[in-house]
């Protein structure tokens, strides 16, 4: 690359392909899903911060002015990845679970013996603004070295007022867009579920709402019901927040209906989703967001990719990034099990990991598409094909990024 900083417009030339979803509509479904537009011997043109131009090298005329130029040759060009579902800002680890979960026990096991969860929380907690912050940026800097240009955050392993809210403005501070996760778990200190929420309700979503873009809860057996959800979400609606569920992770507990009647944006997890939650989401606005990573971490089934593909459902795709059930950063190693396990083609996994994951983050109209107008967030694959994204499992598939017209070399 020529020029030094910033440069006010950048072109990546020479690219083997350039790969994006086509059209402008958000959420994607049947068969706009996998429609991908493909230009072979391609460039790709910036000015600050937004893209320009794209076309084939052919049509490409001369540029007056000054312009800094990256060599694509040998490299595809596809829309910077949106992670859509990630529980990034957190203390410590849970290596010791996972072995433990390797020698036999299960995920509810664990978590009803007191880790899970709530053994982040302590660690949480005790890490401190400095130690979150440091943490977030660290993991920040592993999802950009796989193609997230974009990323959404959860709190909720704070739990207390204090962490949760150092936990928000950390996210957003470091990049990332925070959704308030105040329902993840019920904390130590409260001996029921409705009692935390009474709490949480009245203590922190006054300044959570402040800080937060949508809120988020964890609907299950051993979390929280569907009445306990209703009322958690029923509140942060009329603070101003988006809605987000987790759902459907272990069993069939009203997480759907609830999302559609609240009008969520999306319901994730959806390992245990059945026929009728399919049909149901198949006939609403809600995005499925598809959890993989997840499922595999844990040995759960997978949720029904291509049976909600096939009904009409709009369906995102989304690390799940946390340090217990799914310490996996990588979306491209998700499209790739999205295509060796949820029977998704890679081109619906491009969608989903880019449009319909924008769109579940409220910014689809100007993230996840190689247009114009659009930010200029792009990733490069060192490969010669885009469908590498998904195809090259685990690989080290990303050569560089481009986040907000300015190029990061990765070393």
């Amino acid at each position: 690359m020529s020029g030094v900083g910033a440069p006010s417009r950048l072109l990546i030339r020479d690219l083997e392909q350039l790969a994006t979803p086509r059209g402008s509509e958000a959420p994607l479904r049947r068969a706009a899903l996998g429609d991908v537009e493909v230009i072979e011997h391609a460039y790709l043109l910036c000015e600050g911060d937004r893209i320009a131009a794209v076309g084939r090298m052919a049509d490409l005329g001369t540029l007056d002015g000054d312009v800094a130029e990256l060599d694509g040759r040998g490299r595809c060009a596809v829309p910077g990845l949106v992670d859509c579902h990630t529980h990034a800002c957190f203390g410590g680890d849970r290596v010791e679970e996972f072995a433990l979960r390797a020698a036999g026990a299960g995920y509810e096991e664990l978590h009803a013996a007191g880790g899970g969860i709530l053994s982040t929380v302590g660690a949480t907690r005790a890490a401190g603004e400095d130690g979150l912050r440091a943490a977030v940026r660290r993991h920040r800097s592993w999802m950009l070295a796989a193609g997230t240009t974009t990323f959404e955050s959860k709190s909720g392993y704070g739990l207390d007022r204090d962490t949760e809210l150092t936990s928000l403005r950390v996210i957003a501070d470091e990049g990332g867009i925070p959704t308030w996760l105040g329902a993840h778990a019920v904390p130590p200190e409260f001996d029921t579920a409705d009692a935390y929420l009474d709490f949480a309700l009245a203590e922190v979503l006054p300044a959570a709402a402040e800080l937060a873009e949508a809120a988020d809860v964890f609907l299950e057996r051993g979390a929280f019901d569907a009445a306990q959800a209703r009322r958690y979400l029923e509140a942060c609606s009329k603070a101003g927040l988006a809605l987000r569920l987790h759902g459907d992770q272990f069993t069939e507990s009203g997480a759907i209906p609830l999302a559609l009647e609240l009008g969520a944006r999306s319901v994730d997890h959806l390992e245990a989703t059945g026929d009728e939650g399919v049909r149901a989401l198949a006939r609403s606005e809600v995005v499925g967001v598809l959890l993989p990573a997840s499922a595999l971490f844990l040995g759960r089934p997978m949720p029904p990719g291509h049976a909600l593909v096939e009904a009409g459902a709009a369906v995102a795709l989304a690390t799940d990034f946390n340090p217990g059930s799914a310490f996996c950063e990588s979306l491209p190693l998700v499209c790739s099990l999205a295509a060796t396990q949820l029977r998704l083609s890679p081109a619906q996994a491009l969608s989903a990991v880019t449009v319909n994951a924008a769109h579940v983050l409220g910014r689809a109209d100007r993230k996840g598409r190689l247009a114009c107008g659009y930010d200029a967030d792009i990733v490069l694959l060192d490969a010669p094909d885009w469908r590498y994204l998904a195809y090259h499992l685990a690989g080290r598939v990303v050569s560089e990024t481009v986040v907000a017209g300015v190029p990061s070399r990765l070393g």
